[in-house]
């Protein structure tokens, strides 16, 4: 197997599991992960945070680790990845206000690019306009926004995984198995035992 080059786009506040995990397992299996932030150059890192579910009517959050970054935001030349990974937390409600950032993303949904959003990762993709006629998960509270965009939220279990053609989305880190194992199909990534 071909490792693929993949790039994820992430800032401060994301979340830890939704980043440390994915940008890990990935590597794990062969492929090439570009982490970036705007602003941010390799060897930067942007800080984390904890959302766990603990019985109250939305997650908490705690502070998480620094998670270094290992590319240059200014100089993604988008053309050259072949997959995009977008986690949760707090940092797509910013990302979403930097046109580069849409621009990166418009491309991947243009070109029919494999796309795994988690969590808040659908706040991206809605300010993106990639999101009409689709349909994705994400955490529950970002149903009014897919809906706004013109797509149709999935309600599935907070452990599960939606596929729809090449985006790959599911509501939080307790998905993790299942949402990186379907990346993992529309990647075309085997792995043998």
């Amino acid at each position: 197997m071909a490792g693929k080059k993949i790039l994820m786009i992430t800032g401060d506040y994301t979340e830890d599991y939704e980043t440390m995990v994915p940008f890990q397992a990935l590597l794990m299996v062969g492929h090439t992960v570009h982490a970036v932030c705007p602003g941010k150059k390799a060897g930067e890192s942007v800080r984390t945070a904890i959302h766990d579910f603990e019985g109250d009517q939305t997650y908490s959050e705690k502070p998480g680790h620094n998670f270094t970054l290992n590319a240059d935001f200014a100089s993604i030349e988008v053309g050259g990845y072949d997959a995009l990974v977008i986690p949760g937390g707090r940092a797509p409600e910013y990302l979403r206000l930097n046109p580069e950032v849409l621009v990166m993303v418009q491309h991947f949904a243009r070109a029919g690019k494999p796309i795994a959003a988690i969590c808040h990762g659908a706040q991206l993709l809605s300010a993106a306009g990639v999101l009409a006629g689709r349909s994705c998960s994400a955490y529950p509270a970002c149903a009014p926004e897919v809906r706004a965009a013109g797509g149709e939220y999935a309600e599935i279990p907070v452990d599960q995984a939606h596929v729809d053609g090449n985006l790959v989305t599911a509501p939080a880190w307790p998905a993790h198995p299942d949402w990186l194992a379907k990346f993992l199909q529309v990647l075309g990534t085997r792995i043998e035992p």
